[in-house]
């Protein structure tokens, strides 16, 4: 992530209050943030956090109650703004099967460029190049209910990235898979921000945000912790926020702790390995 970065999206002292909510309280309360263009941004949080809450916000599906979002410049609260919002930042969802809405991979994919009024090859284009790069394009032809767990979320970022949009938000989109279809996702992420997309990654899982650029911590709708990776992870109990600690961080730390090992500055799997086993 470039220092001098552009801001992408920001949010302004924004609180919101669901309508049906029967209690009143705010699921944001007093939020404020900004999103750096090409950045891989971490939302951290348990259920009930207002992480999720937030990430709507970033493409207006829902506005504040109080405060403002401004995306490129946009203040979503303009109805006005709303289609450039959207064009401007994808989303995908937990659960895959509340996106897919074609009866093939391909058909799919053109679903949101096909909504944006343009031209047949350049619907082509962004199809055959988003399903390349979310590992599909060898299952194009195939019917959506064929696909597995993991392919189908693949084929929802595949559609996110067909509309071209520069910040793509995810909202726990491994939550369904098992661990091949999280790595295989979590590399496309990768994939993603080496390229320059901006990412904003709503996640539970310390594990998915090794390779992220900074990380912001929600509990009772409110920011308790922003900064880098590596301070999160050194922080004492993460579990006041809801936050469990894999066994390779739990024994990253320890190690750092007790051992003068030359540890890696994150702990990545591939990082440990060549620390505690190098190579003679």
């Amino acid at each position: 992530m470039k220092t001098d970065a552009r801001t992408v999206c920001e949010l302004r002292d924004v609180t919101y209050v669901y309508p049906s909510g029967a209690s009143g309280r705010a699921a944001l309360s007093g939020v404020s943030l900004e999103v750096r263009e090409g950045e891989w941004l971490a939302l951290l949080g348990s259920n009930g956090s207002g992480k999720s809450t937030l990430a709507r916000h970033l493409n207006a599906l829902l506005i504040p109650t109080q405060g403002d979002c401004i995306v490129y410049g946009m203040s979503t609260r303009d109805p006005a703004n709303v289609f450039a919002v959207r064009s401007a930042v994808s989303m995908v969802f937990q659960n895959p099967d509340n996106q897919i809405v074609g009866t093939v991979v391909d058909e799919d994919a053109a679903f949101g460029p096909e909504n944006q009024g343009l031209p047949p090859a350049e619907i082509e284009s962004r199809v055959e190049r988003a399903l390349e790069a979310a590992g599909l394009l060898a299952k194009r032809a195939k019917p959506t209910y064929t696909l597995s767990g993991g392919e189908k979320q693949r084929l929802a970022v595949a559609g996110a990235l067909a509309m071209d949009a520069p910040c793509l938000v995810l909202d726990e989109p491994t939550a369904m898979l098992d661990p091949r279809g999280r790595a295989d996702l979590l590399a496309i992420m990768r994939a993603l921000h080496d390229g320059g997309k901006t990412i904003v990654h709503i996640t539970h899982r310390l594990e998915e945000i090794l390779w992220c650029d900074r990380a912001v911590v929600l509990a009772g709708g409110r920011i308790e912790w922003e900064g880098g990776v590596e301070p999160l992870l050194r922080q004492g109990d993460l579990r006041k926020w809801g936050l469990d600690v894999p066994p390779l961080v739990a024994l990253w730390r320890e190690l750092g702790e007790e051992t003068g090992l030359p540890l890696p500055r994150i702990p990545t799997l591939e990082g440990m390995i060549d620390a505690l086993c190098p190579l003679q």
